[in-house]
Formats: structure tokens, sequence, C-alpha cells
């Protein structure tokens, strides 16, 4: 029986990847997902709790969000398999919070006859995952700038594993009520009528929702296309982030706050963040292209390596912005936010402090090509340790010439300063 059940979740795994299911048919549909699917009644994982098939959360997780043998994105997957990035090779997953395999990528490299190691701990949140060889953050205790213990990150520390959270008709989101008929994270997810809920922003936890003394006060509100682990290289996968308070909704910024409370915070030089960009910003945002290029359109502005919250809760609204396919390119307005997700990726990402860009060096273009141990000339401090197919990767495959032939950071999008 029991072999029976894996193997038609296997098939409704693969109809699913295939696009034989709709998105409200996926595994977890907006809310708590089929129990057999995660915990087993009678063969759960040796040495595991709460009857789950992995010997922890995140284990169990990545049961399903990796997948061994991938060759390039892959539909839901969030993790490369270790046997799929050999040295010198990528993470292959291009989803919109990243590829939690780059927490495995260490680079070493010598300048100046200092010899520096990166270590990929260093590339993302350090979720425990034993079965998945995913291990505690070696160096910060607890969170940067918080107090939730190292030792304790998992995907249910930001994710409601049982997806009760739901955004109910009038937009309030909720706990309890009215039945959650499918996922409500998608440009094409439904709309819920009167007495029907759909599931919020990737089982994000809301309000009331405690872990290991940390509890969030709402959930952010997003649409992402439903075609989002991607490559990037034609066109880009825009994720509409939102601006709401009210209603048990939470902004991005303090969302992300509950759990690094210091980060951002007022008065102390750092980052602003939950704030309008303000006209100057919003200008500069839309006239930057790349490095020595300010001729740029508001109208085709937006880069999802430097993304912004839109100042909205309207989830129709969102929703149409949602896209890959290059349709939406509009920039900022001065009251859109500049949020925690506009430099960092959520999971993981091929620069330390899961930056979308390298900010360890001065050049993330050098000579018009992506930084390598195997371009001429080999830069060490811009390559570090990176093959140029392993930078373009972190850059989501995109042609290197989008870039210039000297490109700096991407601070400049916003502050033009190069």
């Amino acid at each position: 029986m029991r072999t029976l059940k894996l193997s038609l979740v296997i098939v409704a795994a693969a109809l699913i990847t295939f696009g034989f299911y709709g998105t409200s048919q996926a595994f977890h549909s907006g809310g708590v997902a089929e129990c057999g699917g995660c915990h087993s009644m009678h063969t759960p994982a040796p040495g595991g709790s709460f009857l789950l098939v992995g010997t922890d959360q995140s284990s169990t997780c990545l049961s399903c969000h990796e997948h061994a043998g991938d060759t390039g994105p892959s539909s839901y997957h969030i993790s490369t398999a270790e046997a799929d990035m050999p040295a010198g090779v990528a993470p292959l997953q291009r989803t919109p919070g990243g590829d939690f395999g780059w927490l495995k990528k260490t680079y070493s490299f010598t300048v100046r006859g200092t010899t520096t190691t990166e270590d990929g701990a260093t590339h993302g949140h350090n979720i425990i995952a034993v079965d998945k060889g995913y291990a505690v953050d070696p160096v910060n205790a607890t969170a940067p700038g918080g107090t939730f213990p190292s030792a304790q990150l998992a995907c249910n520390s930001c994710h409601d594993p049982h997806g009760q959270y739901r955004r109910l008709s009038d937009g309030t989101i909720s706990k309890s009520g009215a039945p959650i008929i499918g996922n409500g994270s998608y440009n094409t997810s439904a709309t819920p009528a009167a007495g029907q809920a759909v599931g919020v922003y990737r089982l994000l936890a809301g309000a009331g929702y405690t872990k290991d003394g940390i509890t969030f006060n709402g959930v952010p509100a997003a649409k992402t296309p439903s075609t989002y682990n991607r490559t990037e290289a034609t066109t880009q996968t825009r994720t509409a982030y939102g601006v709401a308070n009210t209603g048990g909704h939470e902004t991005w910024g303090n969302w992300c706050s509950t759990c690094h409370p210091d980060m951002h915070s007022t008065g102390n030089y750092v980052h602003p963040v939950v704030e309008g960009l303000g006209s100057t910003i919003a200008t500069l945002y839309g006239q930057y292209v790349k490095s020595g290029d300010m001729t740029g359109t508001l109208a085709s502005s937006f880069s999802s390596l430097v993304p912004f919250a839109t100042n909205s809760s309207d989830y129709t609204a969102l929703a149409a912005l949602a896209v890959n396919n290059d349709s939406q390119l509009g920039g900022p307005g001065s009251s859109d936010q500049v949020m925690c997700l506009s430099c960092h990726r959520a999971h993981a990402s091929g620069w330390e402090y899961g930056l979308r860009w390298n900010m360890e060096g001065e050049f993330i273009v050098y000579n018009s090509l992506y930084p390598g141990t195997d371009t001429t000339p080999t830069v060490p401090q811009f390559a570090r340790g990176r093959t140029s197919a392993e930078t373009g990767a972190a850059y989501y495959d995109r042609p290197v010439a989008q870039f210039a032939s000297y490109q700096r950071v991407l601070c400049n999008k916003c502050h033009a300063k190069d």
C-alpha cells in the first residue's frame, strides 16, 4: 500500500510538473496538503519527529522541493542536489527566492598574496535539513540583528507547513473561516468569491505564528507568474510585491524584521525600508540602464535584480504585473517602496549575504565578461573563485551585454553614483 501511494504521489508530481494539472490542483493547493505527503503513520523517518517522512522539517520539505537528476530549472524545486552541482557548476534553480544549493558552494581565491575563503554558509539562510546536507550556520548563533536561534532555522520558520492562513473575499487575511479553494500565489490564481478563500503568498507565516520566541504580525502581499522557476536569459520573471499593513497584512520589510529587527532600525545609519522611494530615487531607477547609461525610460526600467514593492494591496493589480514575458516593465512611482527583497533573495543566492549581485568587488562585469577563473584577464577579486558560468548563473543567465562593459554594482540602479 505504501509503495502504491508513493507511486501515485510521484505520478501526480509529474503531472503538475509537465502542466497537466492546473495551479489550483497542485499538492499544497494554497493550504494544508495531503497529510500522507509529509507524515507517515507507520514508517516515519528514523530518528525524526512528528511522524515526518524526513528526519526533520526541512528535510521533509526538500523531499519534494529538491530533485536529484535535475538538468536545469525545474518546477517547484528550490534546492539543487549536491551531485548535480560539482565544482565549477552552479546550482540549477532560478526561482525568485533563489536556490539553497548556493549554501554548499564555498570559494577560495588569492588577491595580492592573501587567500580568502568565502564560505557557502554566507550565501543565504542556513536551513537545517540533515537528509539533504544542510547544517546550522557556523558563525551566527542567532539571526543577524535578532534573537532567533540559528540552530532552529527551518523552512517552517517562515512558512506555515499546514497553510492555515488564507485571503478572504474581502481581501483580509485570516487563520480560519471560509475554506481555501486554491493557491493564491499566482497570476492565474482564482479570485475568492463570498464564502471562499485562497491561500496566502507561498504559505508564509501570518499574524500570531510563533516559532522559538518570535511571532509574526501579518503576511505580506505578492503575486508571481505561474511559471517562475526559469532562466532569465531572454525575458525576466517579475514577482509583484505589494504593500499593505492592514487586514492581517504586513509590509515586506516589517515581515523580515520579525527575525531581523535591528538590521534596518531607524537612526542606526542603515538602509531604510518600508518607506516610499521618493521622486528622486524613482526617477533615477527609471533612467538607469547600466553604468554610464542614463537614457532609460520609466516604462521599460524594471529589473528583477532590483525589484521594489508596489504601493498596492490590490491582488488583481499585482497579478497583472506578475509576468515572465517582459510585458510589464514599468518602474516605480514615488510611493512605491524599497524592501529587503530589493537587494536580497529570500532563500539564498550566488553572492554573500543572499544578495542579488556581488557587492564584494568593484565590477560585476569586467572587460565585457562575467568575471571568472577561466576568463582573460583573470581578476581574482572580481571572480572570487567562480567560473564565468557560475557568475552568469548567479545573474540568472542574463546576457552579459545587458550590462556595461565595466558594470559596477547595482546599488546604482537607485543611486546612480557610477
